[in-house]
């Protein structure tokens, strides 16, 4: 009896706590979100099942601190070699340059504005947050970062920045990202008539094979001399998109596109589960961190539409933007522009079909995005 009685005192069930079972509903709501409701998957089911494992008592599977005598458990190694060092990030990057075809960006360059524009969110948030809710600078900054619905920004800036709010920032992007399909329509259609929703572009211009292969090295090069603090993010997606674009190097971007994105996703997203312990997730802030993301969200979708408005009274007839397009900035590639265009299509019964238009400023928000989180580094170290 004394060695059950021992080997009980010892197990997890002696140490299980209100926190570990709400955080086991969390994971299990995640990888329910996931495999019902498709969202975002390929995230959503390592985050929940790492969110399960890190409030496992005497585990050792939580990534948000060391252990008794200095121990450091499984998942908290992967995250001091992945994650506090800025690694894995910018490796994601990588794959998502080699998945990007930048095209119909270069093929509209006004479409760069609009990505631009959609950042609004992120700057309305964190002044918000540092403002209204008593977070600091640097937590503000990556509250605000939601707004650009870039998991791999998020993940990077708050980790660099706030890593306590890890788990929370990384939960509420992915959360907002999985939701463009009911977020986006509203926002437009509460901010375009139905003259300017039935504005149909025209074929954008044809964009040379050299512009594909010059404009990573340019824009990689560029943003790191204005904005440093993007350059692991930009250099990488820039690299990506060279292997892309090049036409030597399938090899490599098979890699980075394929096999080498989906390990780096699936350890990123356990990983940043695992900081999900009860004990840090379970506070006020956390749900304000939510809050603020769908503030963050729905004015940067408001910021690419009404700024693609504005334009339209400087552009002569022909040339005017469907500012629909402008919602695509939101950077979540490519579901916003797939949103824009069925929400397009559907309102005008299939006359109108912006997709390749609302890629534009769908790539562009994920340069915008990346340009937000090095100003951010810049202004507040």
């Amino acid at each position: 009896m004394k060695g059950l009685s021992q080997l009980f005192a010892e197990s997890g069930l002696a140490h299980l706590g209100w926190q570990n079972l709400v955080m086991f509903g969390v994971g299990g709501l995640l990888i329910f979100l996931a495999v019902r409701k498709r969202f975002e998957p390929l995230l959503l089911v390592p985050i929940g099942f790492g969110a399960i494992l890190a409030n496992l008592p005497n585990g050792l599977l939580s990534a948000s601190h060391a252990f008794a005598g200095g121990e450091r458990g499984l998942l908290q190694l992967v995250y001091d070699t992945g994650i506090r060092t800025e690694f894995l990030p910018p490796v994601i990057f990588l794959g998502v340059g080699a998945l990007t075809d930048f095209r119909p960006l270069l093929g509209r360059p006004v479409t760069f504005l609009l990505g631009a524009a959609a950042q609004l969110g992120v700057f309305v948030a964190a002044l918000g947050a540092a403002t209204l809710f008593g977070f600091t600078a640097k937590e503000a900054a990556c509250v605000g970062i939601i707004g650009g619905a870039d998991g791999p920004t998020s993940i990077f800036l708050a980790s660099k920045m706030a890593p306590a709010l890890l788990g929370a920032v990384a939960v509420a992007a992915y959360s907002y990202m999985s939701l463009v399909p009911i977020l986006l329509p509203p926002a437009m259609r509460l901010l375009t008539t139905k003259a300017e929703r039935a504005i149909d572009m025209p074929q954008a211009k044809p964009v040379s094979r050299t512009a594909v292969i010059v404009f990573p090295v340019l824009v990689a090069v560029l943003t790191a001399l204005v904005v440093p603090g993007c350059a692991p993010l930009m250099g990488f997606l820039m690299f990506g998109n060279l292997l892309r674009e090049s036409g030597v190097t399938e090899r490599l971007s098979q890699t980075a596109q394929g096999a080498l994105i989906n390990i780096v996703t699936m350890f990123l997203g356990l990983v940043v589960g695992a900081t999900m312990e009860g004990r840090a997730f379970l506070t006020g802030q956390t749900i304000a961190i939510l809050a603020l993301g769908a503030v963050a969200f729905t004015f940067s979708a408001a910021g690419g539409v009404l700024f693609a408005k504005l334009l339209n009274l400087f552009l002569p007839a022909g040339r005017r933007i469907n500012p629909c397009i402008g919602a695509a900035g939101v950077s979540a590639v490519p579901m916003a522009a797939r949103v824009v265009q069925d929400f397009v299509s559907r309102e005008t019964a299939g006359r109108v079909n912006p997709l390749m238009a609302a890629m534009g400023p769908n790539v562009a928000g994920v340069l915008g995005t990346a340009v937000a989180a090095g100003v951010f580094i810049a202004l507040l170290g």
